[in-house]
């Protein structure tokens, strides 16, 4: 009969700097090379791979092969606990210009996995919630709101085509910088990539940074009378 929960093992894979890199970037949602991983760490190719080595063996991460290429991505439920850790976790000290840009831009708009966060991020479940999109739930979840079909289909959002997936459908997941809650869940996921699809978001190259594009400023305003500009995002 299996004991508790091991956490000790896990804690171990994750208290290594250059491991934990590795697992922030992938947060971005997006798989990548042992090279890609390798830079986004500031490691060497050879230390870089025997750190994946360990993540594989220790479950959180996934590896598959794509042509000449081995691609790396999270395991299941490894993104959700990583964005729970980050809310107990203290801040990173900031030591460059360099670094205390990108780290303003991670808060604006990012990356969870599949899903916006950050102050956009917030702002978006806030929004939808004023708009009778969402409801929040007493478990500190998210219900859809009688208004969720009309106007989530003004953008071509489906919602009975989500409703069909096991994953839960409305979510709602702590953002470590906000401390309020941001979308996650299938319909987190689908309104984002369908934003993307738009235009009204632009995924950073090999970083978890989003940025918000004016089309998008523009789009969000009209959609669902949301300012960016006048929450910091």
């Amino acid at each position: 009969m299996p004991g508790e929960a091991e956490i000790a093992r896990i804690g171990s894979l994750l208290a290594d700097r250059t491991r934990a890199a590795m697992l922030l970037a992938l947060l971005g949602g997006r798989p990548m090379s042992a090279s890609a991983l390798a830079d986004a760490a500031g490691a060497s190719p050879s230390l870089a791979s025997a750190h994946l080595r360990k993540l594989v063996d220790g479950g959180l991460l996934l590896v598959e092969p794509s042509g000449r290429q081995r691609l790396y991505r999270l395991a299941n439920a490894v993104a959700d606990a990583l964005e729970a850790l980050m809310v107990l976790a203290p801040p990173e000290r900031v030591t460059s210009l360099r670094a205390a840009v990108r780290g303003q831009n991670l808060r604006r708009a990012r990356m969870c996995y599949e899903h916006l966060a950050g102050t956009a991020g917030v702002a978006l479940a806030e929004a939808l919630t004023a708009r009778g999109v969402l409801v929040p739930g007493g478990d500190g979840g998210y219900a859809l709101g009688p208004a969720a079909p009309a106007v989530l289909a003004q953008i071509g959002v489906v919602v009975e085509r989500l409703e069909r997936r096991r994953r839960p459908l409305a979510r709602a997941c702590m953002d470590w910088s906000e401390r309020r809650h941001h979308l996650a869940g299938s319909l987190g996921a689908a309104l984002t990539s369908r934003l993307i699809e738009l235009g009204w978001l632009r995924l950073a190259e090999a970083s978890r940074v989003v940025r918000v594009t004016p089309g998008g400023s523009r789009g969000l305003d009209e959609w669902l009378a949301l300012d960016l500009a006048a929450v910091g995002a």
